[in-house]
């Protein structure tokens, strides 16, 4: 990729999304990447993540994406390369390209998603070149990490407070903090603490629409009717949910609104054919896709939404003011479930918890009665779609005070 050499006064910011998992932190990314250049002439964006699937998203003019090697998830939740390479040296080419972007687009503003040490410690090379050139650095958190007594080692681990501290010029959170305080558990030296009160943001959550349909758009024939949508996300941990609620399906014939799957493209091929069987012998009451980039054209047409209570589907829940309910998965983190909970007591979302047993008739009940649950807007809380705005005006606080620095070729 290469990136033009633009007037050196237009805004440039770089994103680092580490992608291990799910789709969630390039959604996020992407979202604030178009935000930023739809708000400023001429800036651009250069969003660098792990993504596999980032070639199948479009984005915006002025928005780029460099692919970096992938790395996978295990089960036991340690990591592996997606090749046939070991880690460290996948690890090592991603910090190459990352310099590399970063050397070559020479960034007025660098946003890192959730890892304040990158992944692996990958981004440390780019926060201290970058700290020396003067570039303002932000990091990036969700309203929800994890809870603190599971976060607090990996962190210390990782080094990521010490990062945290070192680098970062703010912290945005992409959240209220009287639905959550994502640091709020973690056992903080005061000096620390208070450094990083200082530059904690709250910024709300962040506000979606629905893109410009790509040429040639298909959908199912289902989602020109009335119908319920399933979305586990990325899939790669959502087979509880796609199997609840076909068997939902499967043990209420009179469930009156059909619905539609979104498997996820990290659905692992095996489930998702046992799957697909059990789907064909619902006779049109279910059907399923695989993966629909621009899932916010469903969304808004569905009658009522089933899903995880990722960060990302959250936000498209309230922006799209869908009823929703919510089944959070608990392993190997509990960030959905905090999540969901919250919400469920602003009243926001109806929550199932599989540990409260996963009964098909509890499904088909939550399903029977979603359509006519309340939308979330009938609930009003001051700020809670302001994210992007919120971030629109502090990259443009920070960069007033940027040096007009000229980008050179990213290859």
């Amino acid at each position: 990729m290469t990136v033009p050499g633009d007037a050196p006064s237009a805004l440039r910011v770089l994103i680092y999304s580490h992608d291990t998992f799910g789709l969630g932190h390039l959604r996020r990314s992407r979202a604030i990447a178009h935000a930023v250049v739809a708000a400023s002439p001429g800036a651009q964006a250069v969003i660098v993540s792990g993504s596999p699937v980032v070639d199948r998203y479009a984005f915006a003019p002025g928005v780029r994406a460099v692919r970096l090697p992938s790395v996978t998830k295990l089960t036991d939740g340690s990591y592996a390369s997606a090749a046939a390479t070991p880690l460290v040296r996948t690890v090592a080419d991603r910090t190459a390209a990352i310099v590399r972007t970063a050397e070559g687009f020479r960034p007025h503003i660098v946003i890192v998603d959730k890892e304040p040490a990158g992944f692996h410690g990958e981004m440390l090379p780019v926060l201290e070149r970058e700290a020396a050139r003067g570039t303002k650095l932000v990091l990036g958190l969700r309203d929800v990490l994890d809870e603190a007594d599971r976060l607090a080692p990996e962190w210390e681990r990782k080094g990521a407070v010490e990062a945290m501290d070192r680098f970062y010029h703010e912290i945005w959170v992409y959240g209220l903090g009287h639905i959550h305080e994502p640091l709020a558990g973690l056992a903080l030296p005061p000096d620390i603490a208070a450094r990083i009160g200082d530059r904690l943001i709250y910024t709300g959550y962040l506000r979606r629409e629905v893109p410009e349909a790509r040429a040639h758009r298909r959908e199912v024939a289902m989602a020109a009717g009335p119908f319920l949508l399933a979305t586990p996300g990325g899939g790669g941990d959502g087979a509880g949910l796609i199997d609840w609620v076909i068997a939902a399906y499967e043990a209420d014939p009179g469930l009156p609104l059909p619905c539609l799957v979104a498997f996820g493209p990290f659905l692992d091929p095996a489930l998702r054919g046992g799957f697909d069987r059990r789907i064909a012998a619902l006779g049109g009451r279910v059907a399923a896709i695989t993966f629909d980039s621009e899932i916010e054209f469903l969304m808004r047409k569905a009658a009522g939404v089933v899903a995880m209570g990722g960060y990302n589907t959250f936000c498209e829940i309230l922006s799209f003011d869908r009823p929703a309910v919510l089944v959070p998965r608990t392993e190997p983190r509990r960030e959905q479930a905090i999540r969901a909970l919250a919400a469920e007591r602003l009243g926001l979302v109806r929550v199932l918890l599989e540990e409260d047993g996963r009964a098909p008739a509890r499904m088909a009940a939550a399903l029977r009665a979603l359509p006519g649950q309340p939308e979330p807007s009938r609930v009003v809380v001051p700020g809670l779609l302001d994210g992007l705005d919120a971030v629109v005006g502090r990259v443009r606080a920070l960069s007033t005070a940027q040096p007009a620095l000229p980008c050179r070729a990213i290859s």
